[in-house]
């Protein structure tokens, strides 16, 4: 899988010229995204098929601060996945330089019903599991 890149913008830089915190969420959820589209069940497509992936729980660690027109590069790893629960955690970071990690857990849920996702979308599962870091 390829890193998904974002170039920090100006409107998420605050005072003092480093990218706000809560825009380290907003990356993960972006490259999330991508993550899922490199797969090949972008959330339109699961969203399509009645399935939704809401996040459960967030967290990032920062580890050093990032400016406007740094390009970061987050990886994606699965840390856990289960038929019913996906943990994948976030590595970010600015030339070779580890700027944040993080984690976001979450389920799926099919027409307001937990579903089992190796059930309903088995390749899907599969694609992940095989992503699976150890």
């Amino acid at each position: 899988m390829k890193p998904y890149l974002h170039e920090v913008k100006y409107y998420e830089t605050d005072k003092m010229g480093v990218t706000h915190h809560s825009n380290y969420i907003r990356i993960m959820e972006e490259a999330r995204i991508d993550w899922m589209d490199q797969l090949g069940y972008g959330y339109d497509r699961m969203e399509a098929e009645g399935i939704v992936s809401p996040v459960v729980a967030a967290s990032c660690n920062y580890k050093k601060t990032t400016t406007f027109k740094d390009v970061i590069e987050v990886e994606i790893k699965v840390k856990q996945l289960s038929e019913v629960k996906l943990i994948l955690a976030y590595t970010m970071r600015v030339g070779g330089k580890i700027v944040c990690t993080g984690e976001t857990v979450h389920c799926f849920f099919d027409g307001g019903r937990p579903a089992v996702i190796a059930e309903r979308f088995p390749s899907l599962y599969e694609a992940m599991l095989a992503t699976l870091s150890a």
